[in-house]
This record gives C-alpha cells, structure tokens and sequence, in this order.
C-alpha cells in the first residue's frame, strides 16, 4: 500500500514516488496514484491536501519530514475542530509526493584518507543498483555521478575536481584543471543561464567557477559556520552549486509532470473537494508549477483552495506581472497570480536564519546587485525563503508570523508574507534554519488558510 502514519498521532497520509523523469515508480501493488483516486472516490473527502518535500531528500527522509508536519497540524486540535464544525464537516485526505532530490553526498574530505568498511551507507548509486564502491574518493565520485547524470564524462570531470579537493581543498584560485572541468560539467548538465524569469533551473547567469569559488570562500569570512561544520568554500564549493541548480531544474520538471498529473487526477476525481497544497525548499517550486502545468498547457486549469510556501528556495520575482530588472518579462508562475489559480490565500514563510536560501540561492545565480523596488531595495536573485514573493501586479500583505492568529482574518487571493526569523531559527549545518519548520505557529497560519475559503466553493 502507499499508506504511511504519523510517528506520534498516527495520521494516515498517501506517499508516491518517482523516478528522475517525473514518472510514478510502481510498487508491489501497483501504482499508488491509483489508489489514491480510489480512496478519494470511495472517501469522498471534504479536503485534499498535497504536500512536496524540497532538495536534499531520499525516500526515508520525505517520510520523515511528512511525519514531522503532519503531527505538527494534527496537534492543533482546535484548528481541526473548528473545521470539522463548519457545514459539509472536515474529511481530509493527505498526500505526499517523494521526487530524487538528493543533492549532495558526504563531502567530509578530512575522513577520506581511512578505509570504509562493509557498514558503510551505500552511495545513491549504489542503491539505486549501481556496482559496490568502497572507495571513498571513488563513493563520492559515484555518488556526484549519479545525481547528475551525464555518464563516463561527467565522472570524470568530477573526479578531477574531486581529486584536486584532496590535494588541496581551499587553493587561492582554482586549478586550471579544475576550471576546465567545471565548464565541462557544466556543459553536460545543459544548464542555461537565461537570466531572471526563465524556468527554475535556467534563471541565472553564464556559469563561472571562479567567481563562484572566491564568493564562497568570502562568504565562509563573512558568514562563518558554527565550529565542526564543513565550509561552504573550498574546491567543491562550486560542485555543490552545481547540484543545488540541477535540484531547482528537476523540480520545476517533476511540478510539470508526475505532480501536475497526480493533482489533476485528484481533483477529477473529487471535483467537489477543497484542494490544499503545500512546498517547502524546492518542493515550492514543485507546488507552483503542479498548479501552473507546463507552459502552454492548454485551460482553463481548475486551480486550488491554497497554497502555502515554505522556505521556498524560488525566485521571488515568480509571480509578478513584470519583473524590475527585465523590464517586459513576467515570473515564470505568473499563470498562478494571472488566472487566479489559488482562490484562497497563498501563505509565504521568510526567515533570514535559512542560509540554504539566503547564502546558496544568490550564489548560484552567479551575480549581485540590487533593483528598486516600491521604498524597497531587493535583490535581482533572490529567495522567496528570504524576500518572501515580491513584485507588481500582486496583492501583498507582509505580517509577523505570529500575528497570524486564531482572530486573524486571511482574504482569498491575498499573497502574505510572513516574516518567521523568531519561529524559524535553530540551524542545522550549511543549511541553516531552513528545515525547521514544524512548529505550532506554522501550523496555526496554515490552518487560518484551510479555514478562510472563498464563497463561491462548494463545501
């Protein structure tokens, strides 16, 4: 079955997965997405809620962090009970969806020089049933290999880069060598570099390794992490951007796709039904482009009930009629905003503790500077895990997340960003505070969403 449980409340929740293309993989009993329709044709639920993990997460950690958020809004008991007494009553039916996202593999340099023995966690490769690899340079090769694609030519590249890392992790400029190689894997990846506004993925400048090195090695000066934790600079520093972009790439596919599809047939399915969805990390992105479909994806779509984006690891331009510093261009989702394809409020959580969005997103872009924006000065790449959703042609509201209470009143189509840095705070290496967002304040604004729902939907 594709049905997984709460570890403390025992919430049932359907969880699909797929494969680096967007398709379902199937199980021992078929394709789950299938017995999701069917459960929701048989349950006949009042609410369906969608949720995306973000980067960084195999199967047993999508599982986690589902687990996590669902006790996270089962422990609002009230929330649930005020749903439950509203006409048409309160029957959800939960999903969450896994998508390859694995993006970095274990980079710990200064234990490489030691054998790993046969206890030694298999590389993604290997599970994925590649051969055994129990060297560690080679293991971290293979694993970069495996998340990246590319075949015997990316390995190579990779293992250059690798193998200079070895000799010398933090040299003042990069190897020759190690230039050449980086271009070359860039070059594989077949990553663009369209500039703001172009699909996730693509939305950044030419690719420069160097550039990338020394604003990484500045940004381990300036913002240092704690003792004990590996350093955001070094020869793999751009490696790890690399990945960190191929993620946002495959997101925006997968939302396309297996995501789009998987919604569209729940909502065939329970044309009646209240639809929630939510992303956090990349998993934004996977959430945006799900209510999007692709472009020219023929309409009219049916949209959904709200959407909430945490931590997004996205542009914050997405939206917009006109992004400020391409003057002309609309965000790539601006098909959400322009369609009205979230009828009720759209919740945005922003914290500068999250240094996954606030150090890797502008980073990767590969450029700085700054555009006028309203009495505001914002960045033109930036996260929406940062700035929150910026620009015309939107309804905004900014709030603490704390304000967000249960006398707090959200409008449908309303954007609110929710300034979070006091919730979202404890950080967990590189990443910073950017997965720590199960807390019953999070919850409490969700809730407020799934509760404030526009007239015209049928209950």
């Amino acid at each position: 079955m594709s049905v997984e449980h709460s570890p403390d409340h025992g919430i049932a929740y359907h969880f699909v997965c797929y494969d680096t293309s967007g398709q379902e993989r199937r199980g021992d009993q078929g394709l789950a997405s299938d017995q999701i329709t069917a459960a929701a044709a048989g349950e006949h639920p009042s609410d369906i809620f969608v949720f995306s993990h973000g980067w960084n997460a195999d199967p047993e950690a999508a599982i986690a962090q589902y687990g996590r958020w669902v006790d996270t809004m089962a422990a609002r008991t009230g929330d649930r009970e005020r749903l439950r007494a509203r006409a048409g009553g309160f029957r959800p039916l939960l999903v969450g969806v896994h998508w390859p996202s694995r993006a970095w593999a274990d980079e710990d340099l200064a234990s490489m020089s030691y054998a790993v023995d046969d206890s030694a966690p298999d590389t993604a490769a290997q599970r994925a049933g590649g051969p055994v690899v129990t060297d560690p340079v080679e293991r971290l090769v293979a694993d970069y290999a495996y998340r990246f694609g590319g075949g015997p030519s990316a390995r190579e590249a990779i293992r250059v880069i690798v193998g200079s890392a070895l000799r010398d992790a933090a040299p003042p400029t990069l190897p020759d060598a190690v230039r050449d190689a980086y271009q070359h894997l860039n070059s594989i990846l077949g990553l663009e570099h369209a500039g703001e506004g172009a699909a996730p993925g693509d939305d950044r400048e030419p690719f420069d390794a160097e550039g990338t090195y020394q604003a990484a090695l500045l940004m381990d000066v300036t913002d240092p992490l704690s003792y004990g934790e590996f350093s955001l600079g070094g020869v793999l520093a751009p490696l790890r951007v690399l990945s960190f972009w191929t993620m946002k790439r495959r997101a925006c596919a997968f939302g396309e796709t297996g995501a789009a599809e998987l919604l569209g047939r729940l909502q065939d399915s329970s044309p009646d039904c209240r639809f929630h969805v939510m992303g956090h990390s990349f998993g934004c992105i996977v959430a945006s482009a799900a209510i999007a479909g692709a472009p020219g994806t023929p309409g009219p779509r049916r949209g959904v009930d709200s959407l909430v984006l945490a931590q997004g690891a996205m542009s914050l331009w997405s939206f917009c009629t006109d992004i400020p510093a391409r003057p002309g261009r609309a965000g790539y989702f601006h098909r959400v905003v322009r369609e009205r394809l979230v009828k009720g409020p759209t919740l945005v959580t922003t914290s500068t503790r999250d240094r996954a969005v606030r150090v890797f997103y502008p980073l990767g872009a590969g450029v700085s500077g700054n555009v006028e924006f309203g009495d505001v000065n914002l960045p033109v790449y930036g996260g929406v895990g940062t700035f929150g959703v910026r620009g015309p042609g939107i309804q905004i509201q900014d709030e603490t997340l704390s304000r967000v209470d249960e006398s707090y009143h959200l409008h449908p189509g309303v954007v609110y960003n929710l300034k979070a840095d006091t919730v979202i705070a404890t950080s967990a290496g590189i990443s910073g505070a950017h997965s720590d967002i199960c807390h019953p304040e999070v919850a409490r604004a969700v809730w407020r969403a799934v509760e404030e729902q526009p007239e015209s939907v049928t209950p």
